[in-house]
């Protein structure tokens, strides 16, 4: 009940620790009606107080004014009933009113101006300095565009008082100045401070960080966009408080070509159509939306489905006609309140704003809608424009034969342009290119490239088949096997794998319904047949077949490719039959391999077709690489990048420069990796060699970058790669990158990017396509994220979501017990303490079931420290118990149980004994845990020396400040120094002279 002023006060102290938003805003307004009842004012003063705090920073700027006037009101009548810090905030809260009227359109300019001017009489009667009134000037006349370098100069020229704005708010007003004026530089420069967190406030550094954003895409500075939109963005999300913010980050999204990522931000922050309390804010929001939508309208994505205000479905040019019927008119109202065009100058500037990127900027994020198309980072080399596409349909088809023959991958395009134009009717086959059955043949064996490289391999053998049955009936033998071998190999090959060079990977799919056996006496029939041909007509380009004279072909050259082909297709089956042995191979799957490698090598070069002999040699680099002979892989990779370069063929460098650096980088050849698959990249880009495996290769930079200590180009790759995962719906593969580019963040200070990341991992249509294990692990990761950032309730709801999903894995259930003890620890971290509680029991009762005492000792111990944290000495007794359970948990150990140090666990618990103790002023006690503490970590001798110092500089404390005893802590404090100087820890001895030095100096 509401019915004593004491209950009231509670009630506000409650109110004021929940988080902002409606349900805070509507028990302020409650409170402030019960806090009416009272005769003294003096409740009354601190509930309005409060309703104008959830007003301010819910974006409720139509309200705030009027429940300052109340306050105003009872200041000039009872300004006894203020406190010291309520009559600070009386003239602080001026500020706050006028820009809540500028906020307002239906305000007139003249109400806003004396406001100001009452606010200067308010504070020249208190003696306050003026600073603060000529900020006010200046907001008015940067929101109007009248007299901003004069109002700028009166403001800024001034000292700062106690009533300024905070360090960090007027740096973002400096800085917006700057940027405003076109200083992109300088503005950047004046944020610097709050934008690397050296100052911060209640708004700041989010507002900031969503105004900063195209200034750093506009100076090139994308990695600090990247990470400004990720952590800003977290800040802001769904707060009605924070509309204008959302709007740019809208627009950075569209601005940065991620409108799928803006879609998801419109899809989160649906409430925020219909917060209506800030109008200038709204206006914000609205246009940031408008940019994005218009970005997706001219791309033609007008019919798409968007989230837009509650209470209908919306497409993308719907929500865009509504956005703009909002916005036009809010706009044209301020103009005509303040009687200029300021407003509408500036949206329609932003409306103008063109994409700064060529390409998307990697976000690190999955959203669930695909980039519209895969680019490369700028900093690779620009692609080329690909291959021409003739007009003429008979040309078409004649580049397309003489790429194929080449085996320029970018023959791929003009195939699918044929294939297209002969099913839409725009084109009919034409004499001059031979028989149609040969086309048809071309076609087929495109269509099985096509399918093989999406896994589909029983629909691509058919397709082979056709082929080689139309290249039989065309009397074009070599082709027809050719075609009939690689239906051969791929019949082989339970995964996806690559069908121009040996695999880098090998799914771990089921093998059973493959016979060897079978597969052998396949390939040795194919064999058999190649050998008869080569007797009938041996490789001199005699005797061509009626489709080979109809094509055109070189048909010397064309019989010595099919043939090395039907070789290449032959090694395949054996290299895919010794990866099913792995990794204890038959000898005879061994000596198959060998021999196909061998004669393919040796056919290419007696044939002189060099990229063969490559291909012969990546088979060998792979399996030797898989053997962990790395120095046979790096040499025969090497090699055949010169049989490469030999070739005239420099499309096919790619592979093997992905795999040598696939080679290089467990050797710490890491800077030449990063050059290798530069180049891989850039040339398959170069080329048009849209099957080049783009998603591992990012992973792999990713990897290389990371070690090499460039963190921001491992981000930048890393998020590429799981980019082009999501694009080929690899959710696993990308949310396993996603994990690996997290780690990175996480371990360079960027946690709150880091979790911005799994966030978007374990979004809701995300998670159901992941991996159970893998999924569990993100959450993992995440909750332990929040947690770093102090953001404990958020990561205990994390860990207990974890717990329900682990509590079903009966072969792990040494996880359940690590996740119930992390979740119990987290709960009490966020002060749940009955949850806590319950947690607690349910990390013991895992323990007994699958036990892990380090981890159960280090709960108690901890869930000793936040006792005292949360009671102070009240909870002295309960903080004691947990140790002692700590003690009988260490004790009940057996003797070598593996992952228990038993020095190590004996220590912490003294440890932390000590310094409970010690919270409670009972020194003795203390000094004498802290000694056994110091005692256990003896014991580690190397290994607890780092903690044996820390128990010193405990049991220094306590000896020194708790027991006035200072010349026996400064004799410990030097021997222990001198200690940790003799084991190189200089970081130990300096904190311990430290403390020495402070204690000489009493």
């Amino acid at each position: 009940m509401l019915d004593t002023p004491e209950a009231v006060v509670e009630a506000l102290r409650e109110n004021h620790d929940r988080p902002h938003g409606l349900p805070r805003t509507i028990t302020a307004e409650e409170l402030v009606e019960a806090a009416e009842q009272f005769e003294k004012p003096d409740v009354l003063v601190t509930a309005l107080l409060e309703l104008m705090t959830a007003y301010e920073f819910t974006g409720e700027h139509r309200k705030s004014p009027v429940v300052f006037a109340r306050l105003l009101k009872l200041w000039d009548t009872a300004a006894e009933s203020f406190s010291e810090w309520e009559a600070h905030q009386v003239f602080w809260r001026f500020k706050w009113v006028t820009t809540s009227l500028l906020q307002v359109p239906e305000v007139p300019l003249a109400t806003v101006d004396g406001w100001i001017d009452r606010m200067r009489e308010r504070y020249e009667a208190a003696e306050h300095g003026m600073q603060p009134v000529a900020a006010m000037r200046y907001h008015v006349a940067a929101h109007t565009g009248t007299g901003v370098v004069e109002a700028h100069e009166l403001w800024a020229t001034r000292p700062r008082t106690e009533l300024s704005d905070c360090e960090a708010c007027e740096t973002r007003h400096l800085a917006v100045h700057r940027a405003t004026s076109g200083d992109d530089a300088g503005a950047l420069e004046e944020w610097r401070p709050v934008l690397e967190g050296a100052m911060s406030c209640t708004e700041e550094p989010q507002m900031s960080q969503a105004r900063a954003l195209l200034p750093l895409l506009r100076t090139g500075r994308t990695d600090e966009a990247r990470s400004h939109h990720l952590t800003g963005y977290r800040r802001v999300r769904g707060n009605t408080g924070m509309q204008d913010e959302v709007g740019l980050h809208l627009e950075f999204c569209a601005l940065s070509r991620n409108e799928g990522r803006g879609l998801e931000i419109l899809a989160e922050n649906r409430p925020l159509f219909e917060a209506t309390g800030a109008p200038l804010a709204r206006l914000g929001f609205l246009t940031g939306a408008e940019v994005l939508l218009a970005r997706l309208v001219e791309d033609g994505h007008a019919d798409t489905a968007v989230a837009g205000p509650p209470g209908r479905n919306w497409t993308v040019g719907e929500l865009l006609a509504h956005v703009r019927s909002e916005a036009d008119p809010l706009s044209a109202a301020f103009d005509a309140r303040n009687g200029t065009s300021a407003v509408g100058d500036e949206r329609r500037s932003r409306l103008s704003r063109r994409p700064l990127l060529d390409e998307p900027l990697p976000l690190g994020l999955r959203t669930s809608v695909t980039r519209a198309a895969a680019g490369v980072p700028a900093a690779l080399p620009a692609p080329a424009a690909g291959p021409a596409v003739p007009e003429d349909f008979v040309a078409l088809v004649r580049e397309a034969r003489r790429m194929a023959n080449e085996g320029h991958p970018g023959d791929t395009r003009l195939w699918t342009r044929i294939a297209e134009r002969l099913a839409d009717g725009s084109a009919t086959h034409d004499d001059r290119l031979g028989p149609e059955d040969l086309l048809r043949a071309e076609l087929a064996e495109q269509r099985a490239f096509q399918l093989s490289q999406k896994g589909r391999d029983a629909e691509s053998i058919t397709e082979l088949t056709q082929a080689a049955e139309l290249f039989g009936r065309l009397g074009m033998p070599w082709h027809a096997l050719s075609a009939r071998s690689r239906a051969v190999a791929w019949s082989t090959r339970p995964g996806d794998g690559d069908a121009d060079g040996a695999s880098a990977g090998n799914a771990d799919d089921d093998h059973a319904s493959l016979d060897p056996d079978a597969i052998r006496a396949d390939v040795d029939e194919v064999l058999r047949e190649a050998e008869r041909l080569k007797a009938e007509a041996p490789l001199t380009g005699e005797n061509p077949g009626e489709g080979e004279a109809a094509a055109g072909v070189d048909v010397a050259v064309e019989r010595v490719l099919a043939h090395l082909g039907v070789l290449y297709s032959c090694t395949f089956a054996a290299y895919q039959e010794l990866l099913r042995q792995e990794p204890e191979p038959a000898d005879s799957a061994v000596a198959w391999f060998e021999a196909s490698a061998r004669t393919l090598h040796t056919e290419a070069e007696r044939l002189s077709v060099p990229h063969q002999v490559a291909n012969a040699r990546q088979f060998v680099a792979d399996v030797a690489g898989r053997r962990g002979d790395l120095a046979l892989a790096e040499s025969q990779l090497r090699a055949a990048l010169k049989d490469i370069e030999a070739s005239e063929r420099p499309w096919r460098g790619s592979r093997p420069r992905a795999l040598l650096a696939q080679i290089l980088i467990p050797n710490q050849g890491h800077a030449e990796a990063t050059e290798l698959l530069h180049r891989a990249i850039a040339d398959a880009v170069r080329y048009d060699d849209a099957d080049f495996p783009m998603a591992p290769t990012y992973a792999l930079l990713g990897h290389a970058a990371s070690h090499l200590g460039d963190f921001a180009g491992a981000v930048r790759h890393l998020s590429e790669g799981a980019a082009r995962y999501d694009q080929e719906e690899a959710h696993n593969e990308a949310a396993d990158l996603r994990l690996q580019l997290a780690d990175v963040l996480a371990r360079t200070g960027q946690q709150a990017d880091a979790v911005a990341v799994l966030e978007s991992v374990l979004s809701d249509e995300a998670a159901g396509s992941l991996h159970e294990r893998l999924a569990a692990q993100a959450r993992l990761t995440l909750a332990r994220g929040l947690r770093e950032l102090e953001e404990y309730l958020a990561s205990a709801e994390e860990f207990l979501r974890l717990a329900d999903t682990v509590a079903a894995w009966e072969e792990d259930r040494e996880i359940h017990t690590l996740v119930a003890v992390e979740s119990a620890t987290t709960l009490a971290m966020a002060d749940r303490w009955d949850a806590a509680g319950t947690a607690y029991e349910r990390a013991l009762a895992a323990h007994a079931e699958a036990p892990n005492p380090g981890l159960i000792t280090q709960m108690m111990c901890e869930f000793a420290r936040l006792t005292m944290l949360s009671r102070g000495p009240d909870g002295l007794e309960t903080a004691l118990d947990h140790l002692k359970q700590a003690d009988a948990v260490r004790a009940a150990v057996p003797e070598g149980t593996e992952d228990f140090v038993p020095w190590y666990e004996s220590g912490s618990v003294h440890y932390r004994r000590a310094r409970v103790l010690a919270e409670a002023e009972r020194f003795p006690e203390a000094l004498a845990e802290a000694e056994a503490a110091i005692a256990a970590h003896e014991q580690g001798r190397e290994q607890g020396e780092m903690p044996r110092a820390e128990a010193v500089r405990i049991a220094a404390l306590i000896e020194g400040n708790g027991l006035g005893r200072f010349k026996e802590a400064i004799a410990r404090l030097t021997t222990a120094a001198a200690r940790c100087r003799k084991a190189d820890l200089s970081e130990a001895a300096q904190i311990l002279d430290a403390l020495r030095q402070d204690y000489m100096a009493r």
